[in-house]
């Protein structure tokens, strides 16, 4: 395992009671690669809605960001050298989070902060509008790297995205300067593929699909993705190696026939995943070398 350094990162999102979704897989994930956790929860579920009818605890606004003012205020935010965000309870939060990572940037402009726009699915959105407009427009323009699946890009954007094409061309115009596409469009039969778009390239890393997957596969992709470019390792290296590792995680997951990441289990497809992932380049006139004058 790569080493990686001992700064902390801060990850802010969903917590549930039971189950492997949000802070759960994000935290594990983290901090058996190796790095300190700051784990703020966003609201409190007993398990992920899917499984059926869930009490959802929520956060005063005031008190939340009262919260976010503290660790603006702590003493320790120089040991902090990442934030990953992910689900948010409400509008409100987005702002407060924008502040605190505001904030720390202007102390540290190595920051790195990954925003998972976790807003909807196929499906359309599972949160109030106001909250994905939140995400939207106080967080994605901070984030160094964004991680929306294809239908939150399509989303953010105002677009459907049929082709990588479409997706290459929504993505450049998101603003952070990567961005990693899970749920793209997969260049082999029966697959899926995560599609990085960094400086001028064009990545494609592709598995195979895995049918009734438990939930929580994007939590952990970012997470992963996070620490392995901690580590020092280069963008195509770290996209193979958080695809391999959550694929093989899932896969993991379904032969024990389990209804939620085997996160406890399987620690070693994070560390060292065994499953060989394929990266593709894709071409894009965007994405050309400029010609030499």
């Amino acid at each position: 395992m790569n080493k990686s350094p001992a700064g902390a990162v801060i990850v802010i999102s969903s917590h549930v009671v039971r189950g492997s979704v949000g802070n759960r897989a994000a935290v594990f994930a983290l901090e058996t690669l190796g790095h300190p956790v700051w784990a703020v929860p966003t609201v409190v579920l007993p398990w992920h809605p899917g499984h059926g009818r869930a009490t959802r605890l929520s956060f005063p606004d005031d008190g939340f960001d009262s919260m976010i003012e503290d660790l603006i205020d702590a003493p320790w935010t120089s040991e902090v050298s990442a934030v990953l965000t992910g689900y948010f309870g409400s509008a409100a939060q987005t702002r407060s989070v924008a502040r605190l990572i505001t904030t720390l940037k202007a102390r540290n402009p190595d920051l790195l902060y990954v925003c998972d726009p976790v807003v909807g699915d196929i499906g359309g959105l599972y949160v109030p509008d106001d909250t994905a407009e939140g995400i939207r427009d106080n967080l994605v323009p901070l984030a160094s790297i964004a991680t929306p699946n294809r239908y939150e890009l399509g989303w953010m954007v105002g677009s459907p995205l049929e082709t990588n094409t479409d997706i290459i061309d929504a993505a450049l115009s998101l603003g952070p300067a990567r961005t990693v596409v899970t749920s793209a469009v997969p260049m082999m039969a029966g697959g899926v593929g995560n599609l990085l778009l960094s400086g001028r390239h064009a990545l494609l890393a592709e598995h195979r699909w895995i049918d009734n997957s438990p939930n929580g596969s994007g939590d952990l992709f970012a997470a992963v993705f996070l620490s392995r470019l901690l580590s020092g390792m280069p963008d195509e290296r770290a996209l193979q190696l958080a695809t391999a590792s959550v694929y093989e995680m899932l896969a993991r997951t379904m032969k024990r026939g389990s209804d939620e990441l085997t996160l406890e289990s399987d620690a070693s497809s994070l560390v060292s995943p065994m499953a060989l992932v394929q990266v593709r380049r894709i071409m894009h006139r965007a994405l050309k070398p400029a010609s030499p004058s």
